[in-house]
């Protein structure tokens, strides 16, 4: 699945890979792989500390994008399975 809306992602994106969509979606790719590595070293305090900067980040993303348009908000959070936050 995430394949799949990876490619049909990057084609309608492929000349704007500065929106904000296109953000939110290399970072949502970078948790996971990040999620996945901590589950096998969980004392990798670095990859940690990268995990949080790169939630907080996709976090600033997600709350400037839900202030400026709903709509493509419910969109991208809808496509890339990730929980709303209860303060947007």
């Amino acid at each position: 699945m995430i394949k799949d809306s990876f490619i049909s992602f990057q084609e309608k994106k492929e000349e704007n890979r500065g929106s904000i969509e296109f953000q939110v979606f290399s970072f949502t790719n970078k948790i996971r792989r990040l999620t996945s590595h901590l589950e096998l070293h969980r004392k990798d305090y670095s990859s940690q500390k990268g995990l949080r900067k790169i939630l907080g980040k996709r976090q600033r993303l997600l709350a400037y994008l839900s202030k400026k348009n709903r709509v493509r908000y419910k969109e991208l959070i809808n496509q890339l399975d990730i929980l709303e936050s209860k303060n947007r």
